[in-house]
């Protein structure tokens, strides 16, 4: 018998829920799941239902069936489909010309995201000095909408002047550039992709 402690540690991580959501996207029913890992239907229904709590060695059974890894059941999926990044906890990174004029300044919009497919910045590119436009180059791809002010991006060579709603998807393994243009700071929001 658990604990009342232990009982409500244990379902936190629903594992009855991931079980029966698992079993019902393979259309299977619990006596077939209870053919193919050798526990019978009642057990199952009661893992589902929370009212028993399965040994690793019968958790590794099922999820073997399924072709998952026990941590599926240890870890939060819908905190891998959402995060919510809130506008005070953003991150931001600088990045200086020569250690003194601010060039952009990227706010990280989705770092509290789990493996993330892509990483997706609020950049604000001040208006630099003439001629002070340093490159880089990461790998993956890069996908930039300008939100406000104009911006003269520079990819390979090639200059490209962008508007407020303009965008460009382009290749970020090539030499890159940012510099506002106009009167204003430009802002846009940056997505990679490696």
């Amino acid at each position: 018998m658990l604990s009342d402690t232990l009982q409500e540690g244990l379902q936190k991580y629903a594992i009855g829920e991931k079980l029966r959501s698992l079993r019902l996207r393979k259309k299977m029913g619990l006596v077939e799941l209870g053919r193919h890992t050798a526990l019978s239907a009642a057990l199952l229904s009661k893992i589902e239902r929370g009212r028993l709590f399965p040994t690793l060695p019968t958790l590794l059974r099922i999820a073997m069936v399924f072709n998952v890894g026990l941590d599926y059941f240890f870890t939060d999926q819908r905190r891998r489909v959402m995060a919510v990044t809130r506008k005070k906890e953003r991150l931001i990174f600088e990045e200086k010309f020569r250690g003194d004029e601010t060039i952009y300044r990227f706010e990280c919009l989705d770092f509290k995201a789990e493996e993330r497919k892509l990483s997706a910045f609020l950049a604000e590119f001040p208006k630099t000095a003439p001629g002070r436009k340093p490159t880089h180059q990461h790998d993956g791809v890069e996908f930039l909408y300008v939100l406000g002010g104009s911006l003269n991006l520079t990819v390979g060579g090639d200059e490209t002047l962008l508007q407020r709603g303009d965008a460009i998807y382009f290749d970020a393994t090539a030499a890159h550039s940012y510099a506002a243009t106009g009167a204003a700071p430009c802002a846009a929001l940056v997505v990679t992709v490696p």
